[in-house]
């Protein structure tokens, strides 16, 4: 590969890292062609990038970028790329599917935000909520005082309807 060929690579992958809320850093030694496919599309389903860099492109363009410095350190091997934006959770729970399913796939490391997490956390990031899940359990925590209070509203309409209708039953007799 040219010079010109790699500067691109690197400048694409720092865009990449810009534009990352998380980065995950996977071993997919032994993994066929067939299941890197249906991983590809599991992660492009969740609307995350996964890609094979080099792994010295890789580093240059973190270097370049001066995030992610703990990532330097498992540039070794058969290194896959997960970068996400809006979904940070999305990949561990895929890579934990599959690494479940196969023992394969394995998490090195990865960063969310700016949080490092080495691969043996692969378990606790999986179970985190996704962001939907998040905004759905607030939502539902709001709307819970409301329809309490509408409970309770239509409570007092319905115990005084009683009262009115006890009353009206004692007068008639």
């Amino acid at each position: 590969m040219n010079k010109n060929g790699k500067a691109d690579i690197i400048s694409e992958v720092k865009e990449m890292v810009e534009n990352s809320s998380a980065i995950y850093l996977t071993d997919y030694t032994g993994i066929n062609v067939a299941d890197i496919s249906e991983i590809r599309n599991n992660f492009r389903k969740e609307g995350v990038k996964y890609k094979v860099i080099k792994n010295t492109l890789f580093k240059r363009a973190i270097n370049e970028t001066g995030k992610y410095d703990k990532l330097a350190d498992h540039l070794v091997g058969m290194t896959g790329y997960v970068f996400a934006s809006d979904n940070p959770v999305a990949p561990a729970k895929i890579i934990k599917k599959y690494f479940d399913d196969k023992q394969k796939l394995a998490l090195k490391a990865c960063y969310i935000e700016d949080q490092y997490y080495a691969g043996d956390q692969l378990a606790l990031l999986a179970s985190l909520p996704s962001k939907k899940e998040i905004v759905a359990g607030i939502l539902g925590s709001l709307n819970s005082p409301a329809s309490g209070i509408v409970g309770a509203l239509n409570a007092v309409m319905r115990d005084l309807v009683s009262v009115i209708d006890e009353i009206a039953k004692k007068k008639a007799a």
